[in-house]
C-alpha cells in the first residue's frame, strides 16, 4: 500500500514544454546556435538544463552554466507562465490528497516550482517541495527524491511511489529504492520509460488517477 506519491513538475502535473523549449532557443541563439527542431528542444523538458547544454551542445561546463543563465533571462519573464495544468490534473491532486501525502519532487529550482504551483493554484495540496536550488544544488533526480523523504521524516519506502515523465523520475526512484509511476503523456521518447524500468506506466491523466487510488 502507498501513502506517499512524490510528483514531478515539468511534463507530469504542467505543460511546461512551451516556456522550457522558447527559454533554451533563447539561450542557444545567444550562442550561435541556429534555430532548433521541436524534437531536439524537447529534450530539455526534464532533465538539469547544465547537462543538457554540456552533452547536447558540447559546451564547456564554464559556458553551459553560462547558458543556463541566459535561460533564465527568458525564463523569469515568460516561461514559468507558459505553464498550465494537465486537464483533469487539479482535481485528481486534490482528491489524491485526501487519501494520502503528496510531495513535490523536481529538478526544477525550487523558485520556480513554486510559481508554477502557486499560479495554478494546486501549491496547497502538498505537504512538502523537493527540489533543485538556483545555484545548481540538488538537481539530480535522485537526491531530489532523498531530500523530500527527508522533509517526509523518512517514512518506508515501500509505503513511497514517484510519478514522473523522464528516465530521470524513473532512475533516481530506483536509486533510492523506490517505485515509479511513469506517465507517457509527458515529454519522453518512445520507450524510455520502459527501458528506464519504471514500475507501473500510465497513458493519461484518468490512468494515473485509477492506478494511485489503486495503490492506496
Amino acid at each position: 500500500m502507498k501513502k506517499y506519491f512524490l510528483f514531478d513538475l515539468d511534463g507530469t502535473i504542467t505543460d511546461t514544454g512551451e516556456g522550457i523549449m522558447k527559454s533554451a532557443q533563447y539561450a542557444l541563439t545567444a550562442f550561435g546556435f541556429p534555430q532548433q527542431t521541436e524534437a531536439q528542444l524537447r529534450r530539455f523538458v526534464g532533465p538539469p538544463l547544465q547537462g543538457s547544454f554540456e552533452t547536447f551542445y558540447g559546451l564547456s561546463p564554464v559556458d553551459a552554466a553560462r547558458a543556463v543563465e541566459k535561460y533564465r533571462e527568458r525564463y523569469r519573464d515568460k516561461g514559468v507562465f507558459e505553464s498550465p495544468l494537465y486537464p483533469g490534473m487539479a482535481g485528481f491532486l486534490e482528491r489524491l490528497r485526501g487519501n494520502a501525502v503528496l510531495c513535490l519532487a523536481t529538478s526544477k529550482p525550487l523558485v520556480f516550482a513554486r510559481q508554477i504551483l502557486s499560479l495554478r493554484g494546486v501549491e496547497e495540496y502538498f505537504t512538502c517541495l523537493s527540489g533543485a536550488e538556483l545555484d545548481g544544488a540538488r538537481t539530480d533526480k535522485a537526491e531530489v527524491i532523498a531530500y523530500a523523504r527527508e522533509l517526509l521524516e523518512n517514512p518506508p519506502k515501500e509505503q513511497m511511489v514517484m510519478v514522473g515523465d523522464r528516465r530521470q523520475d524513473v532512475l533516481g526512484a530506483k536509486a533510492q529504492g523506490v517505485e515509479s509511476i511513469g506517465v507517457l503523456y509527458g515529454y519522453s521518447d518512445p520507450g524510455e520509460l520502459w527501458e528506464a524500468g519504471a514500475t507501473h506506466l500510465v497513458s493519461s491523466v484518468e490512468e494515473l488517477e485509477a492506478l494511485c487510488f489503486s495503490l492506496l
